[in-house]
């Protein structure tokens, strides 16, 4: 008889399935939030797995912006169509178009905080009881706050200090009208396993993950992309070897100058590295807009 051998890798797989397929048991509706980036693609195909060979029983939910990289929208329509999967797009224009939303004129243009706004109308357009999300604790300390099963009240927001228990993997689903949860299946992962994941598993992801050149501008100590949201008479660029570690708006998507062309060179580039992967995040840097505000506003 073989011995049966569960590494650390198919650990995470296992216990991420389990999330999966509980929230999917106990809640009537759910969606996938997809954004294209290398954590939503991770959990994605674990949903896939998860139902296989059946069809992923949830569309997947896309709050676009309208500051996209190009690069990111065109592989979100490529991995939709390739694995057969159902699609719902939230605007942040349409809202800006309809006066529901408002956006601030700043130097750096951040459409950030006004997708919590768009996330919530489909959430609740959809009639959505539980939205799977790729966030992970090691990210961000208001992420390591989070619960595999995170409970939002009936204004969608979010309480740290009012979580449910969850020992053993026992999990409590229940909720009122008008709850929700958001459920993070990778929240014991980091961000090097999920690109050993990446590895083990041969997943396909978006250029910008890679080495590339690029034209880019130094705001406060990141380099970002140039782009036609951003005035170029304010900034002096210059080209350089970069690749995206998080991928977010192009925008703010701080970028890191790199030499990492394939998955196991930007594994190396990891482990040898002190910094941690949102803390080239523009956004996540500017004053009074640290993440568990948003999140407590009903950010993802």
């Amino acid at each position: 008889m073989s011995k049966y051998n569960l590494t650390h890798l198919k650990e995470l797989e296992s216990e991420a399935i389990y999330v999966i397929r509980e929230a999917y048991a106990n809640l009537p509706r759910g969606v996938i939030l997809f954004s294209g980036g290398k954590d939503s693609i991770v959990l994605t195909h674990i949903a896939m797995k998860s139902f296989y060979p059946l069809k992923v029983p949830f569309d997947l939910l896309h709050i676009d912006t309208g500051y996209n990289f190009q690069e990111t929208l065109q592989f979100r329509d490529r991995f939709i169509s390739k694995h057969n999967l159902n699609l719902i797009v939230g605007s942040v224009q349409s809202s800006i178009d309809n006066n529901e939303i408002h956006q601030k004129n700043e130097k750096i243009p951040d459409r950030n905080a006004l997708q919590s706004h768009v996330l919530l109308k489909e959430l609740d357009n959809n009639n959505i009881d539980f939205a799977l999300g790729g966030a992970r604790r090691d990210e961000e300390r208001a992420r390591s706050k989070e619960r595999f099963f995170s409970h939002r009240n009936e204004f969608n927001s979010w309480d740290p200090k009012n979580q449910r228990p969850e020992l053993w993997n026992i999990f409590n689903c229940r909720k009122h009208e008008n709850e929700n949860f958001r459920v993070f299946p990778l929240s014991n992962w980091t961000e090097l396993d999920i690109w050993e994941y990446i590895k083990r598993e041969d997943i396909e992801l978006p250029s910008l993950y890679f080495s590339h050149k690029r034209e880019v501008f130094l705001e406060n100590n990141i380099y970002l992309s140039k782009s036609i949201y951003i005035d170029s008479s304010q900034h002096e660029f210059t080209t350089k070897q970069i690749r995206f570690r998080t991928l977010g708006d192009i925008t703010t998507s701080g970028a890191i100058e790199s030499n990492a062309l394939n998955v196991e060179e930007i594994i190396e580039e990891i482990r040898n590295s002190n910094v941690s992967e949102r803390g080239n995040r523009f956004d996540d840097n500017k004053k009074n807009n640290s993440l568990e505000t948003r999140k407590k506003q009903g950010y993802f």
